[in-house]
């Protein structure tokens, strides 16, 4: 029978329950998900030959069924003729066709059947598989938040990253501002002193200045 001998299995199967039992849910939607392809893929392999089948068993019945109106048209007209031995052969010929009538529609029956039957199974595999689509993205969304939170866990959170930012721009900051208090303070005292003697570039006020000095320390 095919994929058809798993219809029972296909159809009652719950995958989201199935998923809630297993500890590797990712792993378990990755398998679930081929199962459900292959068993999809024989599905379609399968529905051309069920519907050929459904197809010519209707094409059986609607024969025996002309076949049945025509033996009795003409049993009538043999009547109306006056041809019973014609008008008995006509209905024993469709007695025939009215035990194969019931054979063929139990047949009709059976292959319409295994044509819904396909029909139910694949909507449900696809059905299941979109289920299992968006579990496994929701998975993913979840796993990526918690990679994302764990990252900030261990840097202590949002706010401690953006203190510690802070905090090393005002270190350097303060780091920068001492080292120019520091070479600013080095200057050489002896640069303001040659400024001073800079100032004055005339050699007789210079000699003048120094008379002056010497004479007022002078008693």
């Amino acid at each position: 029978m095919g994929i058809l001998s798993r219809f029972r299995d296909i159809m009652k199967m719950n995958v989201n329950a199935l998923l809630n039992k297993v500890e590797d849910t990712e792993k378990a939607i990755d398998d679930c998900m081929q199962n459900l392809n292959i068993d999809l893929g024989r599905v379609k392999a399968e529905t051309a030959s069920v519907l050929a089948d459904e197809r010519r068993a209707k094409r059986a019945l609607d024969e025996c069924r002309t076949e049945i109106k025509k033996l009795q048209d003409y049993a009538i007209k043999a009547v109306e003729a006056g041809n019973d031995e014609d008008a008995r052969k006509f209905l024993e010929r469709k007695v025939m066709q009215v035990e194969k009538l019931g054979q063929l529609e139990a047949s009709y029956d059976l292959a319409s059947s295994n044509s819904a039957s396909m029909k139910q199974m694949q909507d449900k595999l696809v059905s299941d598989m979109g289920q299992l689509e968006a579990r496994r993205i929701n998975l993913k969304g979840k796993m990526a938040a918690a990679k994302a939170q764990q990252s900030l866990n261990a840097m202590g959170g949002k706010d401690s990253v953006f203190e510690a930012m802070e905090e090393k721009v005002n270190r350097a900051y303060d780091e920068a501002m001492a080292i120019a208090e520091l070479r600013a303070g080095t200057k050489d005292d002896l640069d303001d002193l040659f400024a001073q003697y800079e100032k004055s570039t005339n050699a007789e006020d210079e000699l003048a200045a120094i008379k002056e000095k010497i004479n007022n320390k002078q008693p």
